[in-house]
């Protein structure tokens, strides 16, 4: 079944309501999710991934002149600042160039696994203590890292700050179906369930 997604009005009019949903009271003290950690997903159609940046960097903007504190981590800059860490970087670029993308999943999942992924995160937010923890750039990651994955990682970790992860693709409730493809990412059965950031205007 081809999974449905948002036109660009339909999606301008999610990105709208952003700012709104980011500075509410109910969203910063998770008010509204009956004792559910706070990880929310906002899934766009990947082919506007430059507006939904520009939306996201502009809100942002605003809201840090307001006074929030939050921290907005790029995962593909986190995922370089791993691999120079471990003096791996140069390295990856030669493999991916030499035999392609899906070996270099392969030569990384260990240097990349979810796990360690997340310790990066978590360190750069605990010494931040934000409010709330905007997470993007995931269709910069793939294959190395997914959404379903990380968040499973993440889980034990952000006690009641809340979380929200930009996703190149679509979010039905219960499963991620990166970009535009029919498959989702992971069964139902193990997938960690997160809340619409901003709901969409058709129902499944």
């Amino acid at each position: 079944m081809k999974v449905q997604l948002d036109s660009k009005p339909q999606l301008i009019a999610r990105l709208e309501q952003i700012e709104t949903r980011l500075k509410s009271e109910s969203f910063l003290h998770n008010r509204e999710l009956g004792g559910e950690i706070g990880f929310y997903i906002f899934d766009y159609p990947p082919q506007f991934e430059l507006d939904v940046r520009e939306y996201l960097d502009l809100s942002l903007q605003r809201l840090a002149k307001q006074g929030l504190s939050f921290v907005h981590i790029n995962l593909f800059e986190a995922l370089l600042a791993i691999l120079q860490e471990r003096k791996l970087l140069d390295k990856a670029f030669e493999l991916e160039l030499k035999k392609g993308t899906d070996e270099l999943a392969k030569a990384l999942k260990g240097p990349l696994e979810q796990g360690r992924v997340a310790k990066h995160l978590m360190d750069k937010i605990n010494s931040a203590s934000p409010q709330f923890v905007v997470l993007s750039g995931l269709g910069q990651c793939w294959p190395l890292l997914r959404g379903h994955s990380l968040l499973n990682a993440l889980h034990a970790h952000m006690g009641a700050i809340p979380l929200v992860l930009f996703y190149p693709g679509r979010y039905n409730g219960l499963e991620l179906y990166p970009f535009d493809l029919d498959r989702a990412e992971v069964a139902t059965a193990n997938y960690y369930r997160a809340f619409q950031l901003v709901p969409h205007s058709f129902k499944y």
